[in-house]
């Protein structure tokens, strides 16, 4: 870059682009919508067979291409304009120094040198002769004192005030500080050219249409590398608040420009995916983005691998007949424990997409995936149907031995409460969401028995719960009902002790006890309060929380014995308690969500606000 290119470069042409590349992306992403959510979704509603079938597996391929076009593009979109912002810092410096170089009567070259009169005191009858100087731009602020032998910052400095102080024509010195702005201004603009003319150049996608996880690894890659170009273009953008409050993550993302929310959301989806306040729209948007690079990422990672050998070999002898194959020793200490998390993770990531894929199959509604991350045991925040818009949101926080492993299980319970609550709703929009987002227990005994657990997750469902209620418009907008399932109801009853608990109606399925005595202690009032729980033979959690001391109300000589064992206090489920004991023909401790059952239907009059209709147990 120099100072002729510079004069002719117009930023526009950039932004121009940038718009361009920002309305295919803008098209990619409704057509991505409108493949899963419409096309595909009316034809596993209406069809079947193995046509079908086929069909369905090539608009999923098809899907994928919009959705990574949508991705890429949004990121050459917000590399353009951060190119164009930078250029456009360059040349007003420069035609500032241009139009002062103006007003001085100084000529600037075509070089980019400026040329200046004589001026000054005559001596022996002479003005002090004009010239031509060629300046030096700046760089960095060095922070060392001025020494016209170090660094080029330094002596540029130097310079300007020798010329200033010593020469003696006073346009000299003028004509210096003009020319290093000038130099200054085809630096700044030659360090963006180099910063981005690579970056854009890898943007390129493969010339074929199949979106492979390598594909998906390249965009996290991208998105990283555009994200630490892009720091001095972002910098100018508000950023979001600290802490975890719902109202100022909204007021924020709503304060931004659809410039700066389409930058943030291009640069920072795991960060936007996770705060809670946002449209889910916009949070369904980051983490999906997410998903597909994280599952890329650790599919790949796990094809890297090499195949587990035999553990046990022939040992040649007649006793022992095999012994330990020290190949698979190796391969166990080097291999075996990573592989168990990638297959963790992405059991629960294949789950995540199976359900998106389920969209249209019996009146399911479009998902929408409002938090995730492999963080501990892993996080899922998936939505049946848009938050933002239902009259009837059901939250169901699953217990013990949660993890996203789970996910399809859980995320099933919450697909079967939407169909049984949307059959009794006609006409109404109904969301039910399946809230992993903390790290549960994963044993009985210690971990199920303490309530610290429940604790730590307080906090995380209040702010989600509290974020719900803030993109649906008010408490007034929804009726909220909150669903724990076992040690689930725990983190409930912690969550309704820790603050206002943003909900109308909460059910405890199962529990083992909500660390309160009475249900008038939790925030919606024992009217609002209701149980689901089988009798010991099929569901022995109740009677194992009253073990443990997760319930409350209990005598106080009781909290003396030994391990908790405070057998007088209650949990859900007891009379005493005082919620509503709804009637339910659970089979064992995870059957409360079988299609057909009592149980289901209770909840989902619940969940309808239909409380007229409950049965009792």
């Amino acid at each position: 870059m120099d100072y002729a290119a510079l004069v002719a470069l117009k930023p526009s042409e950039f932004t121009e682009a940038a718009d361009g590349f920002k309305a295919v992306s803008d098209m990619a992403d409704h057509a991505y919508g409108d493949t899963e959510g419409q096309i595909s979704a009316r034809m596993r509603a209406g069809l079947d067979g193995v046509a079908v079938d086929a069909a369905l597996g090539s608009l999923r391929e098809l899907a994928k291409n919009f959705h990574y076009t949508q991705v890429e593009c949004g990121l050459a979109a917000t590399s353009l304009k951060a190119f164009a912002a930078a250029m456009t810092e360059a040349k007003k410096k420069l035609a500032d120094a241009v139009e002062d170089a103006a007003h001085q009567k100084f000529r600037v070259g075509a070089d980019g040198s400026v040329t200046y009169p004589p001026g000054g005191t005559e001596k022996d009858g002479k003005l002090p002769e004009g010239g031509t100087v060629t300046g030096s731009a700046k760089g960095k602020p060095s922070g060392n004192v001025i020494d016209p032998t170090k660094d080029a910052n330094d002596l540029s400095s130097a310079l300007e005030r020798q010329a200033a102080n010593i020469h003696p024509n006073p346009n000299f010195g003028k004509a210096v500080e003009i020319a290093n702005r000038i130099a200054q201004a085809v630096a700044e603009a030659t360090e963006a050219d180099a910063l981005w003319a690579p970056k854009l150049r890898k943007l390129k996608a493969d010339d074929d249409l199949v979106v492979s996880d390598k594909d998906w690894a390249d965009v996290e890659s991208d998105t990283a590398e555009v994200r630490s170009g892009a720091k001095d273009y972002l910098d100018h953008i508000k950023p979001p608040p600290k802490g975890d409050d719902p109202k100022a993550n909204a007021d924020w993302w709503k304060g931004l420009s659809p410039d700066e929310q389409s930058a943030y959301l291009s640069l920072n989806g795991a960060q936007v995916g996770a705060m809670d306040g946002l449209p889910s729209v916009v949070r369904d948007e980051a983490n999906r983005t997410v998903l597909a690079e994280t599952k890329a990422q650790f599919q790949i990672r796990l094809d890297g691998i090499p195949p587990q050998p035999q553990k046990y070999v022939p040992s040649g002898r007649d006793y022992p007949a095999v012994v330990l194959n020290p190949a698979w020793s190796e391969w166990d200490e080097k291999y075996a424990k990573d592989k168990a998390f990638l297959d963790k993770n992405l059991k629960g990531m294949n789950a995540i997409q199976a359900r998106f894929d389920a969209t249209g199959t019996d009146g399911l509604p479009e998902a929408y995936l409002l938090g995730f991350d492999t963080k501990g045991g892993g996080r899922a925040i998936v939505a049946n149907g848009d938050p933002d818009t239902a009259a009837h949101t059901a939250v169901f926080v699953p217990g013990t031995y949660t993890d996203i492993t789970k996910s399809e299980t859980y995320i099933g319970h919450m697909s079967k409460l939407w169909k049984e609550t949307n059959a009794q709703l006609p006409g109404e929009n109904v969301s039910t969401i399946t809230w992993i987002g903390y790290d549960a227990p994963q044993s009985i005994v210690p971990e199920a028995m303490k309530e610290k657990y429940a604790h730590t997750a307080a906090p995380d469902l209040n702010h989600f719960m509290a974020g719900l209620e803030q993109v649906q418009g008010g408490d007034e907008k929804s009726h909220t009902t909150l669903i724990g399932h076992s040690y689930g109801s725990t983190v409930v009853g912690a969550s309704s002790n820790a603050g206002d608990l943003r909900t109308d109606d909460i059910i405890a399925v199962g529990s083992p006890g909500m660390l309160v005595g009475h249900a008038k202690d939790l925030d919606v009032g024992a009217d609002h309060v209701w149980s689901e729980a089988a009798g010991f033979t099929k569901d022995q959690v109740p009677a194992g929380g009253k073990a443990a001391g997760l319930g409350g109300g209990s005598h106080w000589y009781e909290e003396l014995l030994p391990f908790g064992y405070a057998w007088g206090s209650n949990v859900p489920s007891d009379e005493d308690f005082g919620a509503h004991i709804m009637e339910n023909n659970a089979n064992d401790h995870g059957d409360y969500w079988r299609k057909g059952s009592k149980s289901l239907e209770n909840q989902a009059y619940v969940v309808a606000g239909h409380y007229d209709r409950v049965t009792r147990g």
